[in-house]
């Protein structure tokens, strides 16, 4: 093999590993998908379905089936990694080219730099948290040199294990995994002490997958009439006693006297009022939080097929990023067999049991706190959940749980991809350890504190389109290439794979167009819906159509 070390895009980093140093076990694998899969995204999964009407067996059941889906892809793009030691962006030189690789992988980090950013910050109001519990101290709601403080030493945190490297990414990962899943026995623990069983918690899952109003389209009165379900207790009464209609101009100027509920169910007509507050007490004295009922609001509907489906796509959709950039991993680990079963042990069981979690704890909040009366009140997310708790020591022992769940999806997830895509832009200058300062630094500079949801909503939208990127890397390396990579040539400036391929340029962007049209045209939302099995597949086509369909082994 020729000496590539002198070639601008060789560098120590980005060379292959050999086999020797290939150090990660299946535990190691599974470890590693422990840390990232437990986080507050995966804890809510399960209550964005509840809240569309899917029952919490329904939830866990398409969590369960989608997370096998994504771990197949996941372990296929992976097989390149173990078979040359090559990471994301070097493996992707052969389908894209060395100068177009850039173009998914400098993407795939911009979103991962993006949810750095975002997990940072959340991070950083852990540490906040804990040190006002310490101290007995009011936190604030508004932005305060204390969070920034907080942010600062938990970005830190990050950097240190950046810079450390690979290895000590490793230890971080494999202390983390069994204190978070210790976490999530104790946080079942905790339910079944407090909701009087296992079987009565769950039991009150039903109750969440309703909202507290339904409109009633078939009553007789004229207008609109709104049915009034608030939660009940273990035995079938409601935990409010009392309701108020708040007109939505001006209400809280004029006071509204309060009104007895009925029933399990209380009916009341609303009349031609386009827009109500509704609110709830119990006979303590606790009041709920405010739901409005405007006109845009509908009556209840049965979820069907489709919505299942598209439940199904955003589920799969979940690690998308992660499925096109998994060789940056996959490379570490000592065989195929490794990483195939460290990826099926680590992956699916992690994002069901800590769904399963999620949906268990609140199930079990409903009965255990007395001031949660409407669904819309339940503690869906870990910090409303520690909110609940007057406890110093209760508080600080859960901020720190969120932090090491929070650190070791940070560093898995959002460092090793942009730090290995950084470094590819100039192998000679930018190092792994750079490459990840420099994901820390533009996670700063998005100012997460300011667009949290903003920022959210456009990385979800933007890891949606990816999917084509996957088509491309599967088609190239399994149907083109028969799985022979031409390692020399991947490192070569004016080797097979110099500047831009066109074919998988043009299939990125048909994959991405069709996504889309779907978005754009109302009548074909359904691409847009399944945008990432749309995307991966037409990308797929397109490339091998243009690369005439055959094969081109270890060209």
């Amino acid at each position: 093999m020729e000496d590539i070390t002198h070639s601008p895009l060789y560098s120590p980093d980005l060379a292959p590993i050999p086999p020797e140093k290939r150090t990660w076990s299946k535990w190691d694998l599974a470890a590693l998908w422990v840390g990232m899969a437990v986080c507050i995204p995966t804890y809510l999964l399960a209550s964005y379905m509840m809240r569309a009407g899917l029952s919490w067996q329904a939830a866990l059941t398409i969590i369960g089936l989608a997370n096998l889906v994504i771990t197949v892809p996941m372990v296929l793009n992976g097989h390149a990694g173990v078979n040359y030691g090559i990471p994301f962006p070097v493996q992707g030189r052969a389908a894209f080219g060395t100068v177009g690789v850039h173009i998914p992988s400098i993407v795939r980090a911009i979103v991962a730099c993006g949810w750095f950013g975002v997990q940072t910050w959340i991070g950083g109001l852990a540490i906040y948290s804990i040190w006002n519990a310490a101290t007995g101290q009011q936190g604030e709601a508004a932005l305060s040199t204390g969070k920034f403080i907080c942010f600062g030493i938990f970005w830190l945190i990050n950097i240190y294990f950046i810079w450390k490297g690979t290895e000590s990414i490793k230890w971080l990962e494999n202390w983390a995994a069994p204190i978070l899943v210790i976490i999530g026995l104790l946080l079942i623990g905790w339910g079944v002490r407090n909701a009087g069983g296992f079987t009565n918690a769950l039991g009150q899952g039903e109750q969440l997958q309703h909202g507290t109003l339904t409109l009633l389209p078939y009553a007789d009165a004229p207008g609109r009439t709104l049915g009034l379900s608030p939660l009940l207790r273990a035995d079938g009464t409601p935990k409010a006693t009392h309701y108020r209609i708040l007109p939505s101009v001006e209400w809280k100027t004029s006071p509204v006297e309060w009104e007895a509920l009925t029933g399990p169910v209380t009916t009341v007509s609303l009349g031609m009022q386009p827009e109500v507050h509704v609110q709830f007490k119990d006979g303590t004295g606790h009041e709920s939080s405010i739901v409005v009922v405007n006109a845009e609001v509908k009556a209840a509907e049965s979820v069907g097929f489709w919505q299942y489906l598209m439940w199904f796509t955003a589920m799969v959709g979940f690690w998308a990023t992660m499925s096109i950039s998994i060789s940056d991993i996959t490379r570490f680990a000592k065989s195929q067999k490794d990483q195939l079963a460290g990826q099926f042990i680590g992956l699916p069981g992690t994002m069901l049991f800590y769904s399963f979690v999620g949906i268990f704890v609140t199930s079990a909040a409903v009965v255990a706190f007395d001031d949660v009366l409407i669904a819309e009140d339940a503690p869906w997310d870990p910090v409303s959940l520690v909110s609940k708790f007057q406890s110093p020591a209760v508080v600080i022992f859960a901020q720190v749980a969120l932090l090491i769940a929070t650190l070791s999806t940070n560093i898995a997830a959002n460092v090793i991809a942009p730090a290995n895509a950084f470094s590819n832009l100039f192998p000679k200058r930018i190092s792994f350890r750079v490459g990840g300062v420099i994901a820390g630094l533009i996670g700063i500079l998005i100012c997460p504190w300011w667009l949290l949801d903003e920022i959210s909503g456009i990385l979800i939208f933007v890891s949606g389109l990816l999917g084509p990127v996957l088509g491309v890397l599967l088609c190239d390396y399994f149907i083109i290439r028969r799985r022979v990579l031409n390692l020399e040539g991947l490192y070569r400036v004016d080797g097979p794979h110099a500047g831009v391929s066109m074919a998988a340029l043009s299939a990125l962007i048909a994959g991405t167009a069709v996504a889309l049209v779907g978005y754009w045209v109302r009548s074909l939302e359904l691409l847009y819906t399944l945008s990432w099995f749309s995307g991966t597949a037409v990308a797929f086509l397109v490339y091998w159509v243009m690369m005439g369909g055959r094969s081109r082994a270890a060209g």
